[in-house]
């Protein structure tokens, strides 16, 4: 690795890591050849990263994803699209500097490494960065607010450390002036598409659709102690096949609900297993590795306090029980089928070294005495000299009580008593009691004796028969300690030189305890294996919701069918409550599962090939973008639209509901007929769910095989609705929104009027007010006052007049200023 290269121009700013060829602007390269550049920030497991293509000026994100400590996650990614240019911060994790180390060492490929100051990783400087960024397609008058919401369907604000990522590579690109070396220093680098970027094999999920199909759900711990601390997984996918006896296997298990794949090869590595697992007659096998893997602990964290020195005496348990249950792990999977992957690569992995390890713990480590003395000790025929050392602490005692014995008698007459003792790092003392007469200091000189110190009314004093000692003895407690800290490091040094094989063992250990998890809930819930294709189809035979069948005492099942040329785009009519995003959110979470390996909750399953899962299906508020609900539907849908192949699932509940009736089911209409106009290799699979009745009753959309109408039946009884929560094939006529409503508990005066109100609009005929008089009422009305007032005697008498204005025209002029 080279120097650190000042790039700041004296300002304080970034360096630059020269690892290989020149990068961008390099004099060996010529200026027009496609280069990437690409930036990334790794902090907490997470990984966020960014970058630009020269040769289409595209800017590429990846979401914050989670990473192990060796950054395999990086290194695809890096590999994948082989960047010229790696932008970093200069404060970094010591995984990253240890993962450009490696990088740097690689003689075939060594890009570029640019590090900035951590403040140019800021998040509001990524902000501020992008929404300055010149985007050529976007009008120069456009407001910021305008340029903020079109951003916001772009690039996904929910990744901060993307977005800090975006902003340290928009600074690169524009200090290197990058494809507009030649232009006008007004001119800044341009970007012409955003694009997500997901891993080759790895299904896109963004951070809604992880929601809304309630795949993770945190909740506040609900101990008091822990409501600053911690959270607890609420009722989640995860949660309920999260059935690990380990943390790293429950590390591994979110990382794969994190990344689901499209690879059928580890998804079939996954499958066999759990098949195995689930069968009632490997039960027994099931349990007695799932107890084993109880005891499986923090491998790294011990393997790095050792190599600091700092291994405490439970940390040599710890390690003992991991190993030792490895072994024992390894020799019962040498009994199952090696024809399953996994169980093979256990029985190979797992080396003797393991046994090796623990063999050697066990026979060095004295746990009982270390527990006790709350150090690290040996036991005994280990090492003679440390052996013979402890017979002579073993043997002091009466030894240095016949010692004390000879000593008193030199002594004072006063003296009635005294010992001799051993005090580590100060030796052997004489200590005898304090006498009356012993007030100051003076007092406790004694002849033939050096004073030593005063403590608990005892004097000690060292006298010729203790410097023997010491001289003869030593000091044993020191010399044992030191000589068994020695043994320890040799212990520690000798399991560090096998590390490797242990590192092995928390990849294989971890991915058992995964695939065990999900074979208990598999089992536990009925699940089916699912069959995987590369074909485009999927079938899903009485399938369930995982989540809400758990809930509810009955639920019933439904199907779902989506070939490659028919029925690919379903409109899912019905009243309301009728499970239409019940079904929805059943068929995306089916089609997750499946690719995670797991088994699904259906009779049976065939799940083709899908790289990427879409929702418009839950309005989430965002104030810090300041995007109203509708936009943010809209920046969902848009995302579904741009992004979405012949191969992806996209599920759209109720789009169109946030703005005008007309506006909403136009712009519905409009999405779902893009996808119909489309040649079939191309549209992938949609599921609508919608009241937009018009939608099918106008014919708003095109005829086309892949359209298919679907509908959840329900049932009359009198003014009852009964739901079946059964699909079939159909349209509904009616939402049946005042059955609803009258079961909400709405007053049955007002959804009357409601129903009337609906037959009069739906039948195009006028809508009177019920709380003002009619136009009839009101013109007869105003002929009485008339003709009362034309029956007026006005030369008879001033009173008639006065009576007839309070009677009659002050109690109508109420009524019309009341009206108005």
């Amino acid at each position: 690795m080279a120097a650190l290269e000042d790039l700041s121009g004296g300002g304080g700013g970034g360096g630059r890591l020269v690892c290989g060829p020149p990068g961008i602007n390099g004099d060996e390269e010529e200026e027009d050849s496609p280069a990437v550049l690409l930036s990334v920030l790794v902090q907490h497991g997470q990984v966020g990263l960014s970058f630009y293509d020269t040769e289409d000026s595209s800017l590429h994100y990846m979401v914050d994803t989670p990473d192990n400590h060796e950054l395999h996650l990086l290194a695809r990614v890096i590999q994948e699209v082989t960047p010229h240019v790696i932008i970093t911060s200069a404060k970094q994790e010591r995984c990253m500097t240890r993962f450009l180390q490696q990088l740097g060492s690689n003689p075939e490929y060594k890009p570029e490494v640019v590090t900035y100051p951590y403040v140019d990783f800021g998040l509001e400087v990524g902000k501020q960065r992008l929404l300055s960024a010149h985007l050529p397609f976007l009008p120069a008058s456009i407001s910021e607010r305008d340029r903020m919401s079109y951003l916001s369907s772009c690039i996904s604000f929910d990744s901060p450390l993307m977005l800090r990522t975006v902003g340290a590579l928009l600074k690169c690109l524009d200090r290197r002036r990058v494809g507009v070396e030649l232009e006008d220093s007004s001119v800044g680098v341009p970007i012409l598409q955003f694009n997500a970027y997901t891993l080759k094999g790895v299904v896109y999920i963004d951070q809604d659709t992880y929601s809304v199909l309630q795949i993770f759900k945190s909740e506040r711990h609900p101990s008091v102690y822990k409501l600053h601390s911690g959270e607890k997984e609420g009722l989640s996918l995860y949660g309920i096949l999260n059935r690990c006896k380990c943390k790293f296997g429950s590390r591994l298990l979110r990382q794969w609900f994190l990344r689901p794949t499209q690879d059928l090869a580890v998804l079939h590595r996954r499958q066999e297993v759990i098949r195995f697992f689930t069968s009632p007659r490997n039960s027994d096998v099931l349990s007695t590795l799932q107890s084993l893997l109880r005891n499986i602990r923090n491998i790294p964290t011990l393997l790095h306090r050792m190599s600091l020195s700092h291994t405490k005496v439970t940390d040599w348990q710890n390690l003992y029980k991991t190993v030792y249950s490895a072994v024992c792990i390894r020799d019962t999977v040498r009994h199952l089928p090696q024809f399953i992957q996994l169980f093979h690569d256990i029985s190979e992995e797992f080396s003797d070294d393991l046994h090796y390890i623990s063999s050697v713990i066990s026979r060095v480590v004295d746990f009982e005495t270390s527990i006790a003395e709350n150090r690290f000790t040996i036991k005994p025929n280990v090492d003679p000299a440390i052996d013979e050392k402890k017979r002579r602490m073993m043997g002091l005692s009466d030894f240095l009580t016949d010692v004390a014995r000879r000593e008193l008698e030199h002594l004072d007459a006063r003296i009635p008593s005294c010992c001799v003792i051993y005090i580590p790092l100060i030796g052997f003392l004489l200590s005898v009691p304090r006498l009356p007469s012993m007030v100051d200091k003076e007092d406790f000189e004694i002849e033939g004796l050096d004073f030593m110190f005063l403590s608990e009314d005892r004097l000690h004093y060292r006298s010729q028969r203790t410097k023997e000692l010491d001289d003869l003895l030593g000091d044993l407690h020191c010399d044992i300690r030191d000589m068994e800290t020695a043994v320890m490091t040799q212990l520690q040094n000798t399991i560090l030189e096998r590390s490797s094989s242990l590192y092995k063992v928390l990849d294989l250990i971890a991915e058992l305890d995964c695939l065990m998890a999900m074979s208990s809930a598999s089992q536990e819930y009925s699940y089916t294996s699912p069959k995987l294709a590369s074909h485009r189809k999927i079938t899903v035979t009485q399938g369930r919701h995982p989540l809400l069948e758990l809930c509810s005492p009955v639920f019933v099942a439904n199907s779902f069918q989506s070939s490659e040329l028919q029925g690919r785009v379903k409109v899912i009519t019905g009243p309301n409550s009728s499970g239409k995003s019940i079904y929805l959110k059943q068929v995306g979470l089916i089609v997750f599962m499946a690719l995670i390996g797991s088994d699904v909750p259906a009779k049976e399953a065939e799940i083709g090939l899908v790289d990427g899962i879409f929702t418009r299906m839950q309005s989430r508020e965002s104030v810090s973008m300041g995007l109203s609900t509708f936009m943010i539907d809209l920046n969902q849908m848009a995302q579904a639209l741009n992004s979405s192949t012949g191969n992806s699932l996209v599920l759209i509940d109720e789009f169109g509901k946030g703005t005008n009736t007309v506006d909403g089911l136009s712009l519905l209409a409009a999405s779902i007929s893009h996808w119909l106009r489309k040649a079939p290799v191309d549209v992938p699979h949609v599921l609508l769910a919608t009241n937009f009745h018009s939608l099918l009753q106008l014919s708003l959309l095109p005829s086309s095989v892949l359209l298919s109408l679907l509908t959840l039946e329900t049932a009359v009884d009198g003014d009852e609705l009964v739901f079946l929560y059964q699909l079939k094939e159909g349209i509904c006529q009616s939402s049946y929104a005042a059955n609803i409503a009258t079961l909400a508990g709405l007053p049955i005066s007002l959804v009357q009027r409601g129903v009337e109100v609906s037959e009069l609009y739906r039948t195009g005929r006028s809508i009177k007010r019920i709380d003002n008089a009619s136009s009839d009422e009101q013109a007869n009305r105003c002929r009485s006052v008339v003709e009362k007032f034309l029956n007026l005697n006005l030369e008879d008498k001033e009173l008639d007049l006065q009576r007839f204005m309070k009677d009659e025209l002050l109690p109508s002029a109420g009524e019309l200023l009341n009206r108005s």
